[in-house]
């Protein structure tokens, strides 16, 4: 896996001077754990077992290359299994169009299997669908679809690699599948409710063929903090890092999911000047930020920040969170150190952002204009993971440090009591 990696640059380009196929796996727009892993693992696959392979297969992440800080999880775990940054190949450093319309691109789709509009040129490449979503259109043939309702999309590529020829699976590869499927299936908990058998068979074979594989729980816990550091990030990219936006014929707003208790997300320096920056540069005319971060009983505490430099679009919103029945969110009122921003504790800990953004848009639609569909922004929330989604990931994990869990996990590996000495 890791010499496929680093050699995909060199194959682009070669293929591109010499006008030759290039057949692209790529997941969607979100770009989370299950879609890089699944690109990264189904184009390793496709060019080891292709016979004769005329095409390059190339494994390209859907966003650009600046955003991909923001996928601590990802960074995290192919940092650790050795998979360099600067060798993959992001959105913005491939011209999909352009290798279309020279009739050189072939498309395989893995987690998701519809285009956005802004890529409907790109249909009619597409020649294979791996996705665990359920199906929105019907592709005909000569396209493959395979469409199961699975907990993850690696599930089905470790499925797809297990039943190829022997020899192709290496350690890196069940390391970055096995590391996905338990994230997206939350450690297969069956309270959770999101592992099927399959999934649950799909680790218990990768730990039968890799029994060096670190423990279930390590490698969860490892993962699922990385996906809550959110140390070194600017402002600009926490707001970024869980976004989305509703709009009416008028007035867009931003709702940001922030991994971090309020009040510590209120202290950062110069907030102020980035929530007014962050909104001026991208139209919004005022940004709702929901919290979430854990007592020490490693319970859910969401809070709620409004700001909008239009005092009445402010006193709108506001209202509108403050008296929903369908959910009440029992809000209690907090200080707020700036008249632009009212904040609130939720006494509604279950009340998502999936069930607030509805109140937000009837808000809008009060307004007098139509609340307008809820629009993905990229980079988009991590589907079926996000804690400030709705999903079972709601059930609180400890907040652990990936370093210290993999160091811990080394040592049991070699006899070591996890507390002794190096």
């Amino acid at each position: 896996m890791e010499r496929f990696v680093e050699g995909n640059r060199a194959a682009l380009q070669d293929h591109i001077r010499q006008h030759r196929e290039i057949h692209v796996v790529m997941g969607n727009e979100a770009c989370d754990l299950d879609s890089t892993v699944s690109a990264l693992a189904l184009a390793y696959f496709l060019a080891q077992s292709s016979p004769a392979p005329k095409a390059a297969f190339v494994p390209v992440l859907n966003i650009p290359r600046a955003d991909f800080a923001l996928r601590t999880e990802t960074t995290f775990l192919l940092r650790d299994r050795g998979i360099p940054a600067a060798s993959l190949v992001f959105r913005d450093e491939i011209d999909l169009r352009g290798l279309h319309h020279a009739g050189l691109l072939s498309l395989t789709l893995v987690d998701h299997h519809v285009l956005p509009g802004a890529d409907a040129a790109l249909e009619e490449a597409v020649v294979e669908v791996l996705d665990h979503r359920p199906l929105e259109r019907d592709r005909g043939p000569p396209c493959q679809v395979t469409v199961e309702q699975v907990g993850s999309c690696a599930t089905l590529v470790t499925e797809r690699i297990l039943q190829g020829p022997p020899g192709v699976l290496d350690g890196t590869t069940a390391a970055l599948l096995h590391g996905t499927i338990l994230l997206d299936c939350i450690n297969l908990s069956p309270a959770a409710g999101k592992a099927t058998p399959r999934d649950v068979a799909c680790v218990s074979l990768l730990e039968e063929r890799f029994p060096e594989l670190p423990a279930r729980d390590a490698v969860f816990g490892a993962l699922q903090a990385a996906k809550f550091d959110v140390t070194g990030l600017t402002t600009e990219q926490m707001l970024r890092k869980d976004l989305k936006v509703i709009s009416s014929d008028e007035v867009v707003v931003a709702i940001s999911g922030i991994f971090e208790d309020l009040e510590t997300f209120l202290l950062r320096p110069g907030l102020l000047q980035d929530l007014e920056a962050f909104c001026q540069g991208r139209g919004y005319a005022g940004l709702v930020a929901m919290t979430v971060s854990f007592n020490e009983c490693y319970e859910p505490t969401r809070k709620l920040a409004v700001y909008s430099q239009q005092e009445p679009l402010r006193g709108t919103l506001c209202r509108a969170l403050e008296e929903a029945t369908t959910p009440s969110l029992l809000l209690q009122l907090l200080p707020s150190p700036w008249a632009s921003v009212a904040t609130y504790a939720q006494g509604n800990t279950v009340a998502t952002r999936k069930k607030v953004l509805p109140i937000l848009r009837a808000a809008l639609g009060g307004l007098g204009a139509a609340g307008g569909p809820e629009e993905e922004v990229l980079p988009p929330p991590t589907p079926m993971n996000s804690l400030v989604e709705e999903c079972p990931l709601a059930q609180a994990v400890p907040p652990l440090c990936p370093q210290d869990v993999l160091e811990r996990v080394s040592r049991i590996a070699v006899g070591q009591p996890p507390g002794s000495p190096k």
